[in-house]
This record gives structure tokens, C-alpha cells and sequence, in this order.
């Protein structure tokens, strides 16, 4: 493992061990007992996309891994002003221990991977999210023991979380099912490749999907990037909403989780999301924790 660019990339065994290290790094930050396997490094944190969860999860913990984080805004660096990718990765693999990156397009993700000569870890593109779905899956094995045999539900945009929920979800042993509309269906590609490793449907019927689920899963119908398109999408998504009818049909313990930020009366219901506010912020706070675990297993020397 050189490099986290998409979950599709690992083996079931390398997400396994960067989950078991997380729960580790959880337990020590818990207890106060210092875990500074990165002491004296530096990450550069590239931001093409704005976060609050991605930012301060991984400037809070370089620091306390014992290193240190550079926010590097487009405004600050080159690339906003055409530096080449290929060049932007040559120069901080001088400067800096990785790279973490949140953009819009995969391919400058796997750029920097190709030119750079230091980890790269994929903060978000409009492909995928994995850091994100580490952190769900760190969560689901919290509240459920274990992951293999359980049904994850995604309702909502074929989007970046929908593809790095299937793969995370495939290569762990879970039942995989995604409801969306038929015109904004996950990546074909990833659809297929996941249909050959394992069991995934994709429906426009979100009650289908959510039949018997442990886990269901919701998102922002317009993600950032897509803010022209809200009204438009907002009447596709409109019957896509995570409400006690849909629940109903889940199995009897299931849970929520969401990626964040929520907009309430659209995609979940403000009852649904505060009768699983547990899950969806202790999800939120293992951001911190499972990127730590990808960090030290990337960056520690």
C-alpha cells in the first residue's frame, strides 16, 4: 500500500488492518496515551474543494501523530495558476512526508500518485471518497461487532460515496445495495466490478433497497460543486428521502449513518437523523481516527 487513491486499490486485508489500527488510535486517543509514530513530519494538505470535516481531521491529526500540517488553498500554491500537476507533485515530494488532496477531477489524484514521490491520500474527488468510507466502516463494526453478512443501503445520488460505499462494502463482505434514480446510477464501471466480487443492486426503488437493511446510508441530493443544479435535483430526488416509512422496512436494529453535512427535510428527515444522531457523529469523530490509521500506515518510517 503506497497510496490511498480509491478503496478499490486495497485488499480486503489492507482495509482490515488500517480499521484495526484505527480502533487502536481511537483507544489511545481516549486514554490520552501519546501514539506519535509521525513525529517531525509534514503533510501538505492541497484543497481545490472547501471541508470542514477533512481539513481539521487531518491538521488535528498530524498533530497528534507528533507532525505537522500545511494548508495549501489554490490560491496559495501554483496549481491556481496552471502549474502542471506532474510539477506541483515533484516539488512538495521535496518539501513534504504526503500529500493529501480534496478536488473535483480523480485524475489529478492519480497524477500526483504517478509523478510524486511520496504518499498521496485522496481527501475527496467527484469519483470517490475513501477516507470517508473507511470511516463508515470503522463505525458499522463499532455498533454491529463485524461487517461481513450485513446489508448497507445507500439511498440517494450514484455519486462519490455511493461508489466508495460499493467498494468498501464488496470488499468486506457485505450485501451492497444502492437506490437511486435511474439517470444518476453509480460509476458502470465500478457496478461491474463489484457485481463480479460480490452482491450489489442498484434500483430505482429505494424500498427494495432498503429491505432488510443494517445500514442505510443517505447523502446531499447536490453535492458541492453542483449548487446550479439543486433545484432540478431536488425535484428528481424528491421522493428519495430517508423517512420512518422507509425505515420500517429495514431489519430491526438498523442504523444511520451520513456523511455530512445534512440538509434536513430533503434527503432525511430531522426525526430520523436525531434518533440516530449517535451514529452519524460518532462516524463524523472516526474521520479523525481512520485517517490517522492511513497516515502511519503510508507515512510512518
Amino acid at each position: 500500500m503506497k497510496h490511498l487513491l480509491k478503496l478499490q486499490d486495497l485488499s480486503t486485508e489492507e482495509i482490515t488492518e488500517i480499521l484495526n489500527l484505527a480502533d487502536q488510535l481511537k483507544y489511545e486517543n481516549k486514554h490520552r496515551i501519546p501514539h506519535q509514530h509521525l513525529k517531525g513530519q509534514t503533510l501538505g494538505m492541497i484543497f481545490t474543494k472547501s471541508s470542514t470535516r477533512t481539513r481539521v481531521s487531518f491538521e488535528v491529526g498530524m498533530y497528534q501523530l507528533g507532525g505537522s500540517a500545511l494548508f495549501l488553498s489554490k490560491d496559495d500554491i501554483q496549481l491556481g495558476r496552471g502549474e502542471p500537476i506532474r510539477d506541483t507533485a515533484r516539488v512538495l515530494s521535496r518539501y513534504v512526508d504526503g500529500i493529501m488532496i480534496r478536488t473535483y477531477d480523480q485524475k489529478d489524484v492519480e497524477e500526483l500518485a504517478t509523478f510524486g514521490s511520496i504518499p498521496i491520500i485522496n481527501g475527496l474527488t467527484d469519483y470517490c471518497h475513501p477516507c470517508q468510507v473507511l470511516a463508515d466502516l470503522m463505525t458499522v463494526r463499532e455498533f454491529k461487532k463485524s461487517l461481513k453478512g450485513l446489508k448497507l443501503a445507500f439511498i440517494g445520488d450514484g455519486n462519490n460515496m455511493a461508489n466508495s460505499l460499493i467498494a468498501g462494502g464488496i470488499l468486506t463482505g457485505m450485501e451492497v445495495a444502492i437506490g437511486c434514480p435511474d439517470t444518476y446510477r453509480p460509476d458502470a464501471a465500478l457496478c461491474e466490478w463489484a457485481s463480479k466480487k460480490g452482491k450489489l443492486t442498484v434500483t430505482d426503488d429505494i424500498f427494495a433497497a432498503a429491505k432488510d437493511a443494517d445500514v442505510i446510508y443517505t447523502d446531499v441530493w447536490a453535492s458541492m460543486g453542483q449548487e446550479q443544479e439543486a433545484v432540478e435535483r431536488a425535484k428528481v430526488f424528491k421522493d428519495f428521502c430517508v423517512d420512518d416509512k422507509l425505515m420500517s422496512v429495514t431489519a430491526k436494529d438498523s442504523m444511520i449513518l451520513h456523511c455530512l453535512p445534512a440538509h434536513r427535510g430533503e434527503e432525511i428527515t430531522d426525526e430520523v437523523f436525531e434518533a440516530h444522531a449517535k451514529e452519524i457523529f460518532e462516524e463524523a469523530e472516526n474521520r479523525l481516527h481512520a485517517q490517522k490509521a492511513v497516515m502511519v500506515k503510508l507515512m510512518k518510517k
